[in-house]
């Protein structure tokens, strides 16, 4: 049944057709050869996949993000973190690091943020005589930091298809996502000095106040969701719905001028657009994950590894090898709603925590997204940069290593997630 399952979903891939049509396809020659194929299996889990309270959250976030790019919010992010450490050798990789963390906490989207960060930074370094494709290379690391800070889609995906704590995932990816940044900034440390890259003039205590008045609103956003769900005051979705009256206030408010009245409209067309995708995805999720459950696949799997080892620590790092693979080519939001049903329960059996796996796997993803050739940021950076898949894949291999070496420590260390985890939910 797992060669079915993997068999019919890569060939239909490989043809091109569209990821949640050939999941439906792989679920369809399970049924056939199990010999329980009915149309109304198919039917009634596409309904149940998208009827999801939790998944509510996930159009709303993309409203929030939608609306905070529209209304100038970016601009003043990467304003604020250019006055705090431009000034530095090498100060706009640092800005670009840092506005990254800034916007992870805003929108949850590795794509949404490397656009953002791309497009008001790469023109700067490039003008300032960095080297374009380790630039690009940084911003594109810089934006797959979004998807494990909360507010983080892919965790609410992993969340509703394993049916973990969406809170606790959030709280959980709060130290990972800084220690992916401290990684970059140690990474880029060495690349500046040896680049003699140029720094930005020093703001004055003055400038750094305004900057940072401006930015505030912005700030708070983040903060709002971490302490709204660790006081236990809303859930992921009712944030998600606080994150868009909030986008919304400040932007008619606090940052009046960038977003108009008329500009709403297109906002929640391109808002539609992406959650109808995103929705769609998750229904045709469902009925493979059903049919994954009935033809026992996770079973299946988990008698084969156990077979190789019964060592956690080992058991997780054949799982991180296989996800790295997996990542190289698929982009994150399919191969979390096909890959969680089939891995956790065997995760569970070792006596792994879910929450904890289940950071790894969106860390362990979101590097496939900086991977060619099918590295979804990366070709988003390249679109901007104006250069080659070739370059800048030249330029992002010492953030890809840096990164990679900070999931196998967390994979080595798991209380460098559990620890603080604890922290946050008590």
């Amino acid at each position: 049944m797992i060669w079915i399952f993997l068999g019919v979903l890569f060939f239909f891939l490989f043809l091109g057709v569209p990821v949640a049509f050939s999941m439906i396809v792989s679920a369809i020659a399970m049924l056939l050869a199990l010999g329980i194929f009915d149309t109304r299996i198919i039917a009634q889990n596409l309904v149940i996949g998208a009827n999801s309270f939790p998944l509510m959250a996930i159009p709303f976030f993309i409203l929030a993000g939608e609306i905070m790019n529209a209304g100038g919010i970016s601009k003043r992010v990467v304003e604020f973190a250019s006055t705090l450490v431009g000034h530095i050798r090498g100060g706009l990789g640092y800005v670009t690091i840092l506005a990254g963390v800034m916007f992870a906490g805003l929108s949850g989207s590795a794509v949404a943020d490397t656009a953002a960060l791309g497009a008001i930074l790469i023109p700067m370094m490039a003008a300032r005589g960095y080297n374009i494709n380790r630039a690009t290379g940084l911003v594109a690391s810089s934006g797959i930091i979004a998807p494990i800070i909360p507010p983080s889609i892919p965790l609410i995906m992993f969340g509703v298809v394993g049916g973990v704590s969406i809170t606790q995932l959030f709280m959980a990816g709060i130290v990972p996502g800084i220690l992916f940044a401290g990684g970059l900034m140690i990474v880029w440390y060495f690349i500046a000095k040896r680049d003699n890259a140029e720094a930005l003039p020093k703001a004055s205590r003055k400038e750094r106040i305004q900057a940072f008045t401006k930015a505030i609103w912005a700030l708070f956003l983040p903060l709002i969701i971490i302490v709204g769900l660790r006081g236990g005051i809303f859930t992921p979705t009712e944030a998600a719905v606080v994150a868009v009256v909030y986008a919304l206030l400040i932007s008619f408010t606090a940052y009046r001028g960038e977003l108009k009245i008329k500009d709403l409209p297109a906002v929640f067309v391109n808002a539609s657009k992406t959650t109808g995708i995103v929705m769609f995805l998750a229904a045709a999720a469902m009925v493979t994950a059903w049919c994954i459950t009935v033809a026992q696949v996770p079973a299946e799997l988990g008698e084969f590894l156990s077979g190789i080892t019964t060592n956690p620590i080992l058991l997780l790092l054949l799982l991180m090898v296989f996800l790295l693979l997996v990542g190289v080519v698929m982009d994150m939001t399919p191969a979390i709603l096909i890959f969680t049903p089939v891995l956790l329960p065997i995760v569970v059996e070792a006596g792994i925590d879910p929450v904890y796996f289940g950071i790894l796997m969106v860390m362990n993803l979101c590097i496939g997204l900086i991977t060619p050739p099918v590295g979804t940021v990366l070709y988003v950076g390249c679109s901007i940069s104006k250069i080659s898949i070739v370059d800048i894949t030249k330029g992002i291999w010492p953030f890809l290593l840096v990164q990679i070496t900070i999931l196998v420590l967390l994979i080595l260390f798991p209380q460098l997630v559990t620890v603080p985890l604890q922290w946050f939910i008590n």
